[in-house]
């Protein structure tokens, strides 16, 4: 097979027109052609340096369907949510789920998990099975190390598992959320060797000079890409794009290239902007992906143009698997795993008895992952705290899906509701239910929706419902990835007109059980403190 572009070749930083010819999946030939400025231009596939697949709400063989349209041809996956559900069951699914699709997905192990003591989760990785993993060539890294106290402090069963990665010469990808000066130097010291948390220029320069690669991050919550693009001028080789997590309406949308044209039009240099895109993540994670040399896979992208990076077609190993907007791998038939064992709650279940009517209030932050603690007024009705909706300070639950256990319950603010409620058992890191609602009643019936689904995401607004169900560990479908995409954008269409202001609101939602992520959170073991690693009292 022989193919025509304009090649941009990003080593040499140069562009020329060729023929690429293609022998078993491998270039085996570039020949240089006359000069034609009407053939499309042709470069190395996108690479997402960190994301956990599981976010997108599709099995792996689905995020491939969709992701190779926008020119991606590997991604760098942590299979970290699954594995808090099924433990080693679900990585073992991510791995084989993967393999049925002409797609690269690169697999860590899950180094966290459960990623802390202080809630419920419903699998565990030991030292035992990261050995196991890393012996095994599917897995290529140990994935993000979020234990970071852990590190710092150098915890013996932490330190057990970073040992197992060195002896297999396997790089750690770090998770260190606001960390500078000496607990960054404690930190990187230990092993791990990128980070997709940096919310600022001067943190992320730090981590940098200290010989990390940084990922810069633009997922569907958390968007770092305005604070950390000028770094690419001065340091591309120390720069990749990931997007951590991508629910599946905007994976429909766009991938890394987004990132890509975002950044030209900021001014970059495009071969440094493609060097973070394309082939950074290659060397690093030491990847079986094509560079457009002589020899390589042939996993390449034709583009329109190099400004808004319109993708033609995407080829991995020599089969074109995506052409003018369409995927062309094929749908698979996609098993079911799951863990879900909770039972239907009552609306009293919800119920919190009140000792006052001031409050510690989770902040919601749109677009971040990190929370503001807060304080605010609840009303109280009977001797219960319940919502104050005028103020938008909304009850929030989690409730363990493992066993049954009464459910944890706090307050929140700028998820923005006006009526019913909302739930989740995307919930990071475990996967518990999280809801939200302005009312008990509203809050349990968005709840039970999800137990009777084993595990989704609902909307509950007076008579009205929805509910999207993933019965895969309660935070995948097995379905057509577009079709999940379609319905997600109804449900999160419903929750706008609910009254909520966030870009994404399920994502936030999911974030807010994240306790390794400051200030404060919420577990199905009750408030917690992000910055002191310890529970709280809901009431001042």
């Amino acid at each position: 097979m022989h193919i025509q572009g304009q090649m941009v070749d990003i080593l040499n930083q140069k562009i020329s027109s060729v023929s690429l010819t293609i022998e078993n999946g491998k270039i085996s030939a570039i020949e240089s052609i006359d000069s034609n400025p009407d053939l499309p231009f042709l470069l190395p596939g996108f690479i997402d340096a960190h994301v956990h697949v599981e976010s997108s709400m599709l099995v792996p063989s689905e995020f491939a369907r969709l992701a190779v349209v926008h020119g991606t041809v590997a991604t760098i996956s942590d299979p970290h949510e699954i594995a808090n559900v099924c433990g080693m069951q679900g990585v073992e699914y991510m791995i084989e789920n993967g393999k049925k699709v002409p797609f690269k997905f690169y697999f860590g192990a899950p180094s966290c998990v459960p990623a802390t003591p202080f809630e419920t989760a419903g699998g565990e990785i030991n030292a035992a099975d990261i050995e196991n993993l890393m012996s095994r060539p599917e897995i290529l890294y140990l994935a993000e190390m979020m234990n970071w106290p852990g590190t710092v402090n150098r915890d013996p069963i932490v330190m057990e598992k970073i040992q197992i990665s060195k002896k297999y010469g396997k790089p750690i990808d770090g998770h260190a959320p606001g960390l500078k000066g000496e607990l960054a130097e404690k930190y990187v010291s230990a092993g791990p060797s990128t980070d997709h948390e940096c919310f600022t220029y001067e943190e992320a320069l730090g981590k940098i000079k200290l010989g990390m690669k940084i990922s810069i991050r633009e997922g569907s919550a958390a968007k770092n890409f305005e604070a950390l693009i000028d770094l690419i001028d001065d340091y591309p080789e120390m720069i990749m794009f990931c997007s951590d997590d991508k629910h599946p309406d905007n994976l429909a949308l766009s991938h890394i290239n987004e990132l890509v044209s975002r950044a030209i039009a900021k001014g970059k240099d495009l071969f440094k902007v493609l060097q973070a895109a394309c082939l950074n993540p290659i060397h690093h994670y030491s990847l079986e992906v094509g560079q457009l040399r002589v020899g390589d896979p042939a996993d390449f992208i034709l583009v329109h143009d190099l400004k808004n990076f319109q993708v033609q077609s995407t080829f991995i190993n020599g089969e074109k698997v995506a052409d003018n907007g369409k995927t062309l791998i094929p749908r698979v038939k996609n098993e079911l795993i799951n863990n879900f064992q909770a039972s239907l709650k009552n609306p009293e279940d919800f119920q919190i008895t009140s000792s006052g009517k001031k409050v510690r209030v989770i902040e919601a932050l749109d677009g971040q992952l990190i929370t503001l603690e807060t304080q605010g007024e609840i009303l109280i009705q009977n001797g219960f705290a319940e919502s104050n909706p005028e103020q938008d300070i909304l009850k929030i639950s989690v409730v363990n899906r493992y066993q049954d256990a009464p459910p944890a319950v706090a307050f929140i603010k700028n998820i923005g509701l006006k009526v019913g409620a909302i739930a989740s058992s995307v919930g990071h890191d475990s996967h518990n239910i999280i809801a939200v609602g302005v009312d008990n009643e509203s809050i349990c019936q968005a709840v039970n929706l999800l137990i009777e689904a084993k595990g989704g995401v609902s909307a509950v607004s007076g008579e009205k419902e929805e509910v999207l169900a993933l019965p895969v560990g309660g935070i995948m479908s097995p379905e057509d990835g577009y079709l999940v995409a379609e319905a997600y954008t109804r449900i999160d269409r419903m929750v706008k007109e609910m009254g909520s202001t966030l870009n994404s609101p399920f994502m936030t939602l999911s974030f807010m059980a994240l306790l390794v992520i400051p200030d404060l959170k919420l577990s199905d073991k009750g408030l917690f403190d992000g910055k002191r690693f310890d529970f709280m009292d809901v009431f001042l």
